[in-house]
């Protein structure tokens, strides 16, 4: 019987509560807080979850039968779902902020916004597959498709480099990204 702790609707709480935080700063302290707080913050959980979710496939093949190697394998969708659920409300603070159509349409070109609107665009398949009725049904399609992750995580930390005011926390995210990659293909080909 699983206990609370090891359930999925745990899991979702717990990985509610920074967003929970983030909407109860902005709302109590809006002066002190604010909207770049709250663009940052969003993002900043979108990536490091994210980055967990690409880690799982390396901990899986370096650690086999360990106990974290499995409940990360049978919670990584929970994990990219809930990166998602980050990267869509960092979208909506930015829409909220922008306050209409015009002054987003007139950003959506430049690099740093079209390399997050191509992110979340790859993202929302991703997302939307993310249920056991939609890996029945693509089956075979499913692993393909969702081999868009390498490519929408790219765009991620490219848009969060080029957004940021100073980049340098981006670019070691990318690291982290490159090394979290390097070795799954290493161990992938091994």
């Amino acid at each position: 019987m699983k206990t609370l702790a090891a359930s999925r609707p745990f899991l979702w709480l717990v990985l509610a509560l920074p967003g929970a935080w983030i909407l109860y700063r902005w709302a109590a302290t809006p002066e002190a807080y604010g909207y770049g707080h709250a663009i940052g913050d969003s993002g900043d959980w979108a990536a490091w979850l994210l980055l967990v979710t690409l880690a799982v496939t390396p901990v899986r093949l370096a650690l086999r039968k360990a106990r974290v190697a499995i409940w990360l394998m049978r919670h990584r969708r929970d994990l990219g779902v809930a990166s998602f659920a980050y990267a869509a409300g960092h979208t909506v603070i930015y829409l909220v902020n922008k306050a209409g159509l015009r002054p987003v349409l007139a950003e959506a070109g430049s690099p740093d916004m079209l390399t997050g609107w191509l992110a979340l665009a790859l993202f929302v398949p991703l997302a939307a597959t993310s249920n056991d009725i939609a890996v029945r049904a693509l089956k075979r399609a499913w692993k393909r498709l969702h081999r868009l992750v390498y490519p929408a995580a790219v765009l991620t930390f490219v848009h969060w480099a080029l957004a940021a005011f100073d980049p340098t926390t981006a670019y070691i995210h990318i690291g982290i990204l490159a090394a979290i990659e390097s070795v799954r293909v290493w161990l992938q080909r091994r």
